[in-house]
Parts: C-alpha cells; structure tokens; sequence
C-alpha cells in the first residue's frame, strides 16, 4: 500500500510500504484508504491476502475505487465509482496497470457479486463516514500545518 512495493517493502521510487496511504477503516478484509499526496490512484499491491481496497477521493472523501487482488497481491481489476465509461457507471477495468486486461469492449457492468459488495461498501461508509473522514482531516492537517 505504499509506493508499489508491497513484496520488498520498499518501492522501485524508494518508497516505504503504507507510506502512500493512510488507512481510515477497517471493515472485515474491506479497507477504507486515502492517499496522502497527489492525485487519487488505487494501490496497486498488498501485503495482506484477501484485501479489498476502497480508495476516498482525496477531496471528497467519497469512494472513488473499489480494488481487488490477485492471488500475488497486485491488483487485478478496479470499479471505478465517480466517472462513467461507454454509458456505464460505475464500470469496472481488468488489469494491474488499469485496462491492459478488459475485453475488446473495454471496461464492464458489475456482475451481481460486484454490486453487492458496491451496496456493502456505501452502506459502511455512510455509516462511519463522519467520524473517520473527521480523524483523517484532523490528523492530515497537523501533519502539514
């Protein structure tokens, strides 16, 4: 979760593992993050087997993605929650990268299980939004004030 090192602990950028990221909540193996610096990117790998991500608009502080994991821990495919693509919305992609492993229709409709855990996903975060977007904000801004 930091830097795309999740194997070695340190990124090929020299990055620190979960230095990118800072994590707001934990839902069962589902795990709320938010990035700490530059625009919003979902993490690529894990060190933790089973984990799904929900990466917070940085903004916002609404869900932005919805990642999962392949058996190596790096990412094999995305929904993207917050933008359309060919009429879809959300959609979801198929590869590490972003797309390299869609169909040659591109991006997809959720499968009923993806929209259950999408369903799942607003639930919780509706539920527990106010008081850990609160936290993140007021520990974001002592770092950098």
């Amino acid at each position: 979760m930091g830097g795309r090192g999740s194997s070695s602990g340190v990124s090929v950028q020299g990055k620190r593992y979960g230095s990118e990221y800072s994590s707001l909540l934990t839902y069962g193996n589902i795990k709320f993050v938010v990035v700490n610096n530059g625009n919003t990117k979902a993490p690529k790998e894990t060190m933790t087997n089973n984990r799904v991500y929900v990466t917070l608009d940085r903004v916002t502080g609404e869900p932005k993605y919805i990642s999962y994991y392949d058996k190596s821990n790096k990412k094999e495919k995305q929904i993207d929650l917050q933008h359309g693509h060919a009429g879809m919305m959300p959609h979801i992609h198929h590869g590490y990268e972003h797309n390299e492993n869609d169909s040659p229709k591109g991006a997809s409709k959720l499968t009923v299980k993806e929209k259950k855990l999408a369903s799942l996903i607003s639930d919780v975060w509706r539920e527990r939004r106010d008081y850990a977007w609160a936290q993140w904000k007021a520990r974001n801004s002592n770092n950098n004030g």
